[in-house]
Protein backbone atom coordinates (compact mmCIF):
# COMPACT_ATOMS: atom_id res chain seq x y z
CA UNK A 1 0.00 0.00 0.00
CA UNK A 2 0.94 3.56 -0.48
CA UNK A 3 0.79 5.95 2.12
CA UNK A 4 0.79 9.31 2.14
CA UNK A 5 2.01 11.14 5.69
CA UNK A 6 -0.47 14.76 6.33
CA UNK A 7 2.12 16.92 7.98
CA UNK A 8 0.75 16.35 11.63
CA UNK A 9 1.51 12.36 11.04
CA UNK A 10 5.05 12.52 9.60
CA UNK A 11 6.20 15.05 12.80
CA UNK A 12 4.60 12.48 15.12
CA UNK A 13 6.32 9.79 13.52
CA UNK A 14 9.65 11.44 13.77
CA UNK A 15 9.04 12.75 17.18
CA UNK A 16 7.92 9.01 18.39
CA UNK A 17 4.08 11.28 19.61
CA UNK A 18 1.80 9.10 21.27
CA UNK A 19 -0.29 10.91 19.19
CA UNK A 20 0.31 8.68 16.52
CA UNK A 21 -1.59 5.08 16.88
CA UNK A 22 0.06 1.88 17.04
CA UNK A 23 -1.81 1.17 14.45
CA UNK A 24 -1.08 3.97 12.58
CA UNK A 25 2.55 3.12 13.39
CA UNK A 26 3.02 0.08 11.98
CA UNK A 27 1.32 0.96 9.14
CA UNK A 28 3.99 3.26 8.62
CA UNK A 29 7.38 1.15 9.59
CA UNK A 30 5.49 -1.77 7.18
CA UNK A 31 8.27 -2.20 4.89
CA UNK A 32 5.71 -3.58 2.25
CA UNK A 33 4.23 0.11 2.17
CA UNK A 34 5.57 2.91 0.30
CA UNK A 35 5.51 5.80 2.74
CA UNK A 36 5.56 9.45 0.98
CA UNK A 37 6.36 12.71 1.99
CA UNK A 38 5.32 15.60 -0.05
CA UNK A 39 7.16 18.48 -0.41
CA UNK A 40 4.27 20.40 0.33
CA UNK A 41 4.46 19.04 3.73
CA UNK A 42 7.94 20.26 4.02
CA UNK A 43 7.35 23.46 2.94
CA UNK A 44 4.33 23.82 5.36
CA UNK A 45 6.84 22.79 8.10
CA UNK A 46 8.99 25.81 7.10
CA UNK A 47 6.47 28.54 6.80
CA UNK A 48 5.52 27.25 10.24
CA UNK A 49 9.16 27.61 11.70
CA UNK A 50 9.72 30.80 9.91
CA UNK A 51 6.92 32.66 11.34
CA UNK A 52 7.80 30.91 14.73
CA UNK A 53 4.44 28.48 15.29
CA UNK A 54 6.82 25.67 14.90
CA UNK A 55 10.74 25.02 16.24
CA UNK A 56 12.06 22.40 14.43
CA UNK A 57 15.05 22.12 11.43
CA UNK A 58 14.12 20.88 8.20
CA UNK A 59 17.38 19.76 7.50
CA UNK A 60 17.26 17.25 10.42
CA UNK A 61 13.32 16.14 8.98
CA UNK A 62 15.31 15.89 5.53
CA UNK A 63 17.57 13.99 6.79
CA UNK A 64 15.45 11.69 9.22
CA UNK A 65 13.16 11.13 5.75
CA UNK A 66 15.71 9.90 4.15
CA UNK A 67 17.28 7.75 7.28
CA UNK A 68 13.52 6.40 7.35
CA UNK A 69 13.50 5.52 3.57
CA UNK A 70 10.43 7.47 2.96
CA UNK A 71 10.13 8.95 -0.70
CA UNK A 72 9.37 12.77 -1.25
CA UNK A 73 7.21 13.22 -3.65
CA UNK A 74 7.33 17.03 -5.60
CA UNK A 75 4.60 18.49 -6.92
CA UNK A 76 3.42 17.38 -10.55
CA UNK A 77 0.96 18.44 -12.85
CA UNK A 78 -1.02 15.87 -11.92
CA UNK A 79 -1.34 16.63 -8.51
CA UNK A 80 -2.67 20.52 -9.50
CA UNK A 81 -5.07 18.71 -11.98
CA UNK A 82 -6.50 16.66 -8.63
CA UNK A 83 -6.44 19.93 -6.98
CA UNK A 84 -8.81 20.88 -9.18
CA UNK A 85 -11.60 18.56 -8.87
CA UNK A 86 -11.37 19.25 -5.22
CA UNK A 87 -14.68 20.57 -3.30
CA UNK A 88 -13.66 23.10 -0.52
CA UNK A 89 -14.92 22.37 2.81
CA UNK A 90 -12.18 24.37 4.37
CA UNK A 91 -9.36 26.41 3.92
CA UNK A 92 -6.13 24.63 4.63
CA UNK A 93 -3.96 25.03 1.27
CA UNK A 94 -1.77 22.10 2.20
CA UNK A 95 -4.42 19.51 3.06
CA UNK A 96 -6.34 20.82 -0.09
CA UNK A 97 -3.03 19.86 -1.91
CA UNK A 98 -1.47 16.94 0.03
CA UNK A 99 -5.40 15.23 -0.75
CA UNK A 100 -5.14 15.85 -4.09
CA UNK A 101 -1.73 14.25 -3.78
CA UNK A 102 -3.16 11.39 -2.54
CA UNK A 103 -5.52 10.53 -4.74
CA UNK A 104 -2.93 11.33 -7.82
CA UNK A 105 -0.64 8.76 -6.36
CA UNK A 106 -3.79 6.47 -5.52
CA UNK A 107 -2.20 6.46 -1.71
CA UNK A 108 -3.95 6.46 1.37
CA UNK A 109 -3.87 9.65 2.88
CA UNK A 110 -2.82 8.98 6.60
CA UNK A 111 -4.22 12.45 8.84
CA UNK A 112 -6.04 13.13 11.92
CA UNK A 113 -7.89 16.33 10.43
CA UNK A 114 -11.29 16.29 10.88
CA UNK A 115 -12.26 17.83 7.54
CA UNK A 116 -10.50 14.45 5.66
CA UNK A 117 -13.58 12.23 5.52
CA UNK A 118 -15.94 15.25 2.95
CA UNK A 119 -13.48 14.06 0.56
CA UNK A 120 -13.37 11.60 -1.73
CA UNK A 121 -9.70 10.00 -0.99
CA UNK A 122 -9.06 7.03 0.81
CA UNK A 123 -7.16 7.56 4.47
CA UNK A 124 -5.74 5.75 7.63
CA UNK A 125 -6.53 7.92 10.78
CA UNK A 126 -3.95 8.29 13.18
CA UNK A 127 -5.21 5.90 15.34
CA UNK A 128 -5.11 3.77 12.54
CA UNK A 129 -8.64 2.66 11.59
CA UNK A 130 -9.09 2.58 7.57
CA UNK A 131 -11.72 4.76 6.01
CA UNK A 132 -13.33 5.91 3.12
CA UNK A 133 -14.04 9.77 2.12
CA UNK A 134 -17.25 10.81 0.64
CA UNK A 135 -17.50 8.29 -3.01
CA UNK A 136 -14.98 6.02 -1.96
CA UNK A 137 -14.13 2.62 -0.44
CA UNK A 138 -12.03 2.01 2.65
CA UNK A 139 -8.83 1.20 2.19
CA UNK A 140 -7.87 -2.65 2.56
CA UNK A 141 -5.96 -2.62 5.78
CA UNK A 142 -2.23 -4.51 6.03
CA UNK A 143 -0.76 -5.73 8.93
CA UNK A 144 -2.01 -5.93 12.39
CA UNK A 145 -6.00 -5.38 11.19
Amino acid sequence: MKLLLDTHALLWWLLADPKLGPAARDLIADPTNDVLVSVASLWEIQVKVRVGKLRADLGDILDAVRDQGFEVVGITPAHLLALGDLPRHHGDPWDHLLIAQAKAEDAVFLSEDRHVPAYPVAFVTCSGSAQAGRGMSAPEPSGPF
